[in-house]
């Protein structure tokens, strides 16, 4: 755009100062470096999308990085909880946002590997996002309400047998980590259980304390705590070995039932495109954040474990993504 000034020796064009001084600003920004852009960012606030409701193990273990995170970076990470569909609303919306780093997102196995054996119409694909790196991983948990007739596991698979479709489960919604626990046990033992589908792991677990569901398929890090106070009664831990937080919980195999295995996990993405620079910051406050012995004494205190060095990486991430498509493709071959 040009501006035309009348002058005694006839037309005369000239550019507003305004866009010229646009114009530098926009060569500067293409000109900068990616150190220089490390050590700028985040100058704001960062927004962490949490797929599910809160008080569910994604939403905990959320609060605890993004907590750590922030005082790495000196800017907060501040958690929104956007649930609902399994947690493609979320990455609906994480897929769509600036790649800038200030919208980041929390996933799991459910919502960045599941979600697209369940849902292949999503807007989004895993090209959507760059993973910055592994958080923790989680232990799968089966657990049922006081007043249940069973109080094992095998009474527990021997009752929903009897009982074809019966018995019911609840999960924080279809395509998300918990849903996948109740898909391995049902395949494990070979039984009919009723799911019934949640905004996430908080309002699954209220209604079970409610006596509103038989049991719930859920993760340490959430549901331990209302069986460590008898709330409601752990049947196995889908994992190889025990749990320090719940000794009285025995793994599926010592239950009876060592098909029923499966092992969690939580990372940090971020929509594609994101600079570099960006990502490798977020990925030096995480591995801060994961190096602080407190924060690794916490995630095992939740029945959790915190990633170690090498799973930090967002390459190691990605494998687990692409293996667990492959993996669920045929645990999932038909939906509920």
């Amino acid at each position: 755009m040009f501006m035309v000034t009348l002058s005694q020796g006839g037309f005369h064009m000239r550019r507003p100062r305004r866009l010229f001084r646009s114009a530098l600003f926009s060569l500067a920004l293409a000109g900068l470096s990616a150190p220089a852009l490390a050590q700028t960012y985040p100058e704001r606030p960062i927004n962490m999308l949490v797929p599910f409701a809160a008080g569910g193990t994604s939403d905990v273990i959320a609060r605890v990085i993004g907590e750590q995170m922030g005082k790495h970076l000196g800017k907060a990470i501040v958690n929104e909880n956007v649930a609902g569909a399994g947690g493609v609303i979320a990455l609906t919306r994480a897929a769509n946002a600036a790649p800038d780093g200030y919208t980041i997102l929390i996933g799991n196995t459910g919502t960045n590997a599941a979600s697209y054996v369940l849902s292949p119409d999503v807007k989004y694909t895993p090209d959507s996002f760059i993973a910055v790196g592994l958080i923790a991983k989680t232990a799968p948990v089966l657990a049922i309400r006081n007043d249940f007739p069973a109080k094992t596991l095998a009474e527990f698979v021997a009752y929903a047998k009897a009982n074809p479709g019966k018995t019911n489960l609840g999960h924080a919604g279809v395509g998300s980590s918990n849903y996948l626990i109740c898909k391995n046990f049902i395949a494990a033992s070979q039984t009919q259980v009723t799911l019934v589908s949640y905004r996430g792991a908080g309002p699954a677990l209220n209604d079970l304390l409610g006596g509103h569901v038989d049991g719930v398929c859920d993760a340490a890090t959430s549901v331990a705590p209302s069986i460590q106070t008898g709330k409601v009664r752990g049947l196995a831990v889908a994992a190889r070995r025990k749990l320090e937080i719940l000794p009285d919980t025995p793994t599926s195999a010592e239950a009876g039932l060592p098909a029923f295995q499966q092992e969690g996990w939580n990372a940090i993405f971020t929509p594609a495109k994101t600079p570099q620079a960006v990502i490798d910051r977020l990925n030096a406050a995480l591995r801060a954040s994961l190096a602080d012995p407190a924060v690794r004494k916490r995630f095992e205190e939740l029945g959790s474990t915190p990633a170690d060095e090498s799973e930090m990486t967002g390459a190691h991430v990605q494998q687990l993504v692409v293996g667990d498509i492959a993996r669920y493709k045929i645990l999932l071959a038909t939906k509920d």
